[in-house]
């Protein structure tokens, strides 16, 4: 019995909504998140929050205005795994950490623009999927599914897992902004996203907290750190450098590095409270009876550090990031 519409835009016309999930690709997050707040509904975005860093401030302070109810799509966050590693972290257990890696198998991108034309489906509405990207033939190669292949549309590997793998070390150690953003890759593809990245960040000192390096892999590429044992175990994963030790995690499992030093060890009693789960959280919080965990405010910057990764890329240089101005003052291009 539901209602359906091909223009969202006459989805925000129906009257009787309280609030709206976003699960658009990428290039159309920011146009249908902010129409829906500016018109007084809760909104839930899948990841990434947006295709470009701009888009994802612009997001970030609508939902700070318009006082709306928000949560990205990082599901993983709900689970009593990240939970316990971030426990780990914040109680000491493996010290002070200042070093961090985050990668994932896989990458997408390195590819070249399609060549040729196809019949677009019937039931395709192929200007109101574009939304705000330049026209450009369709094609197979961009729509159902591999439209995170193109700049256009996404932001690759990097925009696809970057947030919930690094939402991990966000949480655990209170990140925010990066003041340094360098990326290793391939030559920058004009159209096509990076197959391979290397990217490092720099953050600050918060408070107590010391600086942290954190350094993201996907397309193959993964920390040397890690054993060849652990790798085939933690094909995508979170290692955690401390002063007295390591914290290996994925989505579901956790290990303490070296194991041997850790045999005896006594974990914290847990402090973080189960989640009534994800997206339960934010329809509660609609509702009124409580908060979500990933509203905008938490993921805008984790979404923008991910992208920065993508930028650093894309022109070929470390970048010096204000995140207050929104700018690379070193490098305009950016």
């Amino acid at each position: 019995g539901a209602t359906t519409y091909h223009d969202f835009r006459r989805l925000l016309d129906q009257k009787d909504l309280d609030a709206v999930v976003v699960g658009t690709p990428d290039h159309t997050h920011a146009i249908v998140s902010v129409m829906a707040m500016r018109a007084g509904r809760h909104v839930y975005c899948e990841k990434p929050l947006t295709r470009t860093v701009s888009e994802t401030r612009i997001v970030t302070d609508t939902a700070r205005t318009s006082k709306r109810v928000t949560q990205i799509g990082t599901q993983i966050h709900a689970g009593a795994n990240y939970r316990r590693v971030v426990e780990l972290v914040k109680s000491g257990a493996i010290g002070a950490v200042q070093e961090v890696h985050v990668w994932v198998a896989g990458g997408r991108g390195g590819l070249e623009l399609p060549v040729g034309k196809e019949e677009m489906p019937a039931s395709l509405h192929y200007d109101l999927w574009l939304g705000p990207v330049p026209e450009v033939p369709y094609h197979s190669a961009f729509v159902p599914r591999n439209w995170r292949d193109w700049w256009m549309f996404a932001g690759g590997t990097l925009g696809d897992f970057g947030c919930h793998y690094m939402d991990l070390p966000y949480w655990a150690l209170d990140l925010k902004y990066p003041t340094t953003v360098a990326s290793e890759g391939p030559p920058p593809h004009p159209y096509s996203t990076a197959p391979w990245q290397v990217v490092q960040y720099e953050f600050p000192r918060r408070g107590p907290l010391p600086p942290v390096n954190l350094t993201w892999y996907h397309g193959g590429k993964h920390p040397e750190q890690l054993s060849p044992e652990h790798y085939q175990k933690y094909k995508s994963g979170v290692l955690f450098v401390g002063a007295k030790g390591r914290l290996l995690a994925s989505y579901g499992s956790h290990v303490l590095l070296p194991e041997e030093d850790f045999k005896d060890f006594v974990r914290p009693e847990p402090f973080l409270p189960d989640s009534i789960g994800h997206h339960r959280e934010w329809v509660m919080a609609c509702l009124g009876r409580g908060r979500t965990t990933c509203a905008f405010d938490y993921s805008g910057p984790l979404t923008e550090t991910a992208l920065l990764g993508n930028v650093a890329h894309r022109v070929g240089q470390k970048l010096v990031w204000d995140a207050k101005k929104l700018k690379a003052t070193n490098c305009p291009a950016a």
